[in-house]
């Protein structure tokens, strides 16, 4: 495989990619292509939502219900186009130095595995182009992250998870951001992101009627947010690897092999003792259902 070759020949092969030989950039976009078809494949199921009933699925293993004239959802086509931008443009592969002997599909794989690059998707996703203020920037280094997490409605355990801060020095950033956007005027700033579905762009439809749709609809029952307030309350209390196994087995539906593959991809061992390459199904269905069990009982104690 062309993931094996020594990073020396692999360095020449990004410098050749970056400098638009058109050889070298199919052969950078064949070592791409597992990881971006896999992180395809997982960001579009994640926020598919009602896409799959509407439209006939564009990922190489499809998902959905929709009828088999139903217009084709291009969601999965484009998303791959954008992974394939983003991992593999010129000033990308021109800082790739082998550093470690880490070949040129370690060093896309971590990219395509971090934070920033998910964040960057969801912007290209949902439209989100507002730029982070230099202003709320300068706050640190976390303070982008904590930016876009707050305007994603996230409460504070999570967002404290994923930028690995502890929830008080999240909580003091989060306050210093709404103050320093008081003080501007620019609260509104925090507004979430308004969702437009490509695939109804050029269907036909007039574009008001299409954002009329898109207009979230706050008269939710006023139990159903206490609901929901408790089962947020409940998953913060949860650690990073329960959560990541709850979301992927019971949210996302996805195999217990596909999981098994990812702790290990990782490193993360879900038994004390047992490495993550040797864990097995049995060990990991016994795992969702601890978390699942810690789930429930932050529930009855709110």
């Amino acid at each position: 495989m062309a993931a094996k070759k020594n990073t020396k020949q692999q360095t020449d092969l990004a410098r050749r990619a970056a400098q638009g030989n058109r050889r070298a950039q199919q052969a950078v976009n064949e070592i791409a292509d597992p990881v971006i078809e896999f992180q395809t494949s997982r960001f579009c199921k994640r926020f598919c939502r009602e896409n799959m009933h509407l439209y006939r699925c564009s990922l190489k293993q499809p998902i959905g219900s929709a009828r088999a004239d139903a217009a084709l959802c291009e969601w999965g086509n484009a998303s791959y186009a954008w992974m394939v931008d983003d991992l593999c443009k010129p000033a990308r592969l021109q800082k790739y130095e082998g550093r470690n002997q880490a070949s040129l599909f370690d060093y896309l794989y971590s990219i395509a595995n971090s934070l920033p690059f998910y964040e960057r998707w969801k912007d290209w996703r949902f439209g989100r182009r507002l730029q982070v203020p230099m202003y709320i920037r300068e706050l640190g280094e976390h303070s982008a992250a904590v930016f876009y997490a707050m305007r994603g409605a996230q409460p504070i355990a999570q967002i404290a998870q994923t930028v690995g801060l502890s929830p008080a020095e999240t909580e003091t950033l989060a306050s210093e951001i709404v103050l320093q956007l008081t003080r501007r005027h620019k609260l509104y700033l925090l507004d979430p992101p308004r969702e437009v579905s490509l695939s109804l762009v050029g269907a036909g439809g007039d574009e008001e009627s299409m954002h009329q749709r898109d207009i979230p609809v706050d008269d939710t029952a006023v139990e159903t947010e206490e609901q929901r307030d408790q089962l947020r309350r409940a998953w913060s209390k949860l650690d990073a690897t329960e959560q990541f196994v709850l979301e992927a087995m019971i949210i996302e539906e996805q195999d217990a092999d596909d999981v098994l593959k990812a702790l290990q991809a990782l490193d993360v061992s879900i038994k004390p003792g047992v490495a993550a390459a040797q864990t097995n199904r049995q060990q990991l269905y016994y795992f969702k259902r601890k978390a699942l069990s810690r789930l429930g009982l932050g529930l009855k104690q709110q």
